[in-house]
């Protein structure tokens, strides 16, 4: 995969971007922040976008982030969820997979929509229902504190991808804790799918992984 710039960021998680030259506008990803937006304001903005996936928006009271991901950004997300998906295959584990399904709490004043979503031996009931795990891929520094909305939004887990690095945050009551893997899905390893990020190709990181997981057998 073509090489380009990347900065660190989940806001309050990861510290200040680390770009050390002006990134090239066309592998990064672009950001529209408004302040003083009401939650109706908000839906009247998702109402607008409909159904298509652009722009990503997150909200977290008043404050609004309209976000269109580069191209490297989605495929890094669209290969960790096949890695993802491939692992739970291959080991009899269900997930089910809601993309960037838009999560959102009036009463919060939160609202963000994840770069993909699972829920663990289940099928979600009701409006108000919750993934157990989001998955935020890191790309271009700066933006809203996510793990401050899911936190309010009661998502068990999140996990975030940043250039080789996947970091772990479990809900413990009112915050997140980091954790050396996840609690959900305790025999995923971590290791070997980002050694499979790596690979040229997304087909073939789902290849990589799953002939590694049937030499364990």
């Amino acid at each position: 995969m073509e090489a380009s710039p990347r900065s660190a960021s989940l806001s309050g998680v990861t510290g200040a971007p680390r770009l050390q030259t002006p990134p090239d506008p066309h592998t990064t990803d672009h950001f529209v922040y408004l302040r003083d937006v009401s939650w109706r304001e908000y839906e009247a903005l998702l109402a607008m976008r409909g159904d298509r996936s652009v722009p990503r928006i997150t909200y977290l009271e008043g404050q609004l982030e309209l976000m269109s991901a580069s191209r490297y950004h989605e495929d890094d997300k669209t290969r960790f969820a096949r890695l993802l998906e491939a692992w739970a295959d291959e080991t009899g584990i269900e997930l089910e997979g809601y993309g960037s399904w838009t999560l959102k709490k009036s009463e919060e004043e939160r609202g963000a929509e994840p770069d993909e979503c699972y829920t663990l031996g289940r099928v979600p009931s009701g409006d108000d229902d919750r993934p157990d795990l989001a998955i935020e891929v890191i790309w271009t520094g700066g933006g809203i504190d996510k793990l401050e909305i899911y936190r309010k939004l009661g998502v068990r887990e999140v996990w975030t991808y940043e250039r080789g690095t996947l970091r772990f945050f479990r809900l413990e009551g009112e915050r997140y804790r980091e954790l050396p893997g996840s609690e959900l899905l305790p025999a995923f390893d971590p290791a070997l799918v980002t050694r499979c990020m790596m690979e040229p190709s997304q087909g073939a990181a789902v290849r990589a992984l799953r002939a590694a997981l049937r030499e364990k057998e």
